[in-house]
């Protein structure tokens, strides 16, 4: 690890100044990609600005259809919650326990791993992102590989989640770091079905052609012959991009039979 200036502040405004006058800060949440990055030498910020010690960031709380959640929420914490079961389910099979009581939302989808599951959710359950900037939607929120819409020196303050009137969760995990090598959430709510996929390209997306489908035969069955392009698909040790392509089917067929 290579030496830093660690910084603990009280508040977003404290946060984001001492960003602005850093060569090259990092935002620590939970700590449990960046903790590992520096450890191994893979990243050398001059300055860690640590969250943890700003109030109201964390904590859930449920306000007519929406779930509001606070980005410094625990893993653990959304998965002992009951408003939106998919996404406790969700959140209670991310990594081991270690990581649940750990790892945060805001930090989870900050860092936009392609393969957490955080953005299925996102996607699926019309998200809303606050930051201490402004809000920005769930679908425009994930722009790439490890890429967001945040601004530099942007935080995350928390997201609000639509209950829908059902919603499960289904990945193929990798057997070691539970990692998704493809997640996939299906929710329903009022007429619409929404399709967040994790895993299975450079960031979380919405299946429209699965969306469609479901949409006027919510049965598993429907899904059969969706053509599903796998060309900007990850390819890797794992998993083929083609492979991708047949689990986001799989797993779409599994949680559709979930729910009925």
């Amino acid at each position: 690890m290579y030496a830093f200036n660690y910084h603990k502040p009280a508040s977003l405004e404290e946060a984001a100044e001492l960003m602005a006058n850093a060569d090259d800060g990092a935002y620590l949440s939970g700590g449990m990609t960046l903790i590992p990055t520096l450890k191994q030498r893979l990243a050398s910020p001059s300055d860690v600005i640590d969250l943890s010690g700003i109030e109201g960031l964390s904590g859930l709380s449920l306000d007519g259809n929406r779930l509001h959640v606070g980005a410094m929420t625990r893993h653990a914490d959304v998965a002992a919650s009951t408003a939106i079961p998919a996404l406790a389910d969700l959140a209670g099979r991310i990594g081991d326990a270690h990581v649940r009581n750990r790892g945060t939302l805001g930090g989870s989808i900050a860092n936009s791993d392609p393969a957490a599951d955080y953005p299925a959710a996102v996607a699926a359950l019309d998200a809303t992102v606050h930051t201490n900037k402004r809000s920005i939607a769930g679908g425009e929120f994930f722009t790439g590989l490890f890429e967001t819409a945040l601004a530099e020196g942007e935080i995350v303050k928390s997201v609000d989640f639509c209950v829908p009137d059902s919603a499960a969760y289904e990945k193929f995990p990798n057997p070691a770091s539970r990692y998704a090598v493809v997640g996939v959430m299906v929710a329903r709510c009022a007429d619409a079905v929404c399709v967040g996929v994790t895993g299975a390209g450079a960031c979380a997306f919405r299946a429209t052609a699965l969306e469609e489908a479901l949409s006027a035969d919510f049965t598993p069955g429907a899904t059969d012959g969706v053509a599903i392009d796998d060309g900007d698909f990850n390819a890797d040790l794992h998993a083929s991009a083609e492979y991708r392509a047949h689990l986001v089917a799989v797993l779409t067929k599994r949680a559709v039979a979930r729910l009925i």
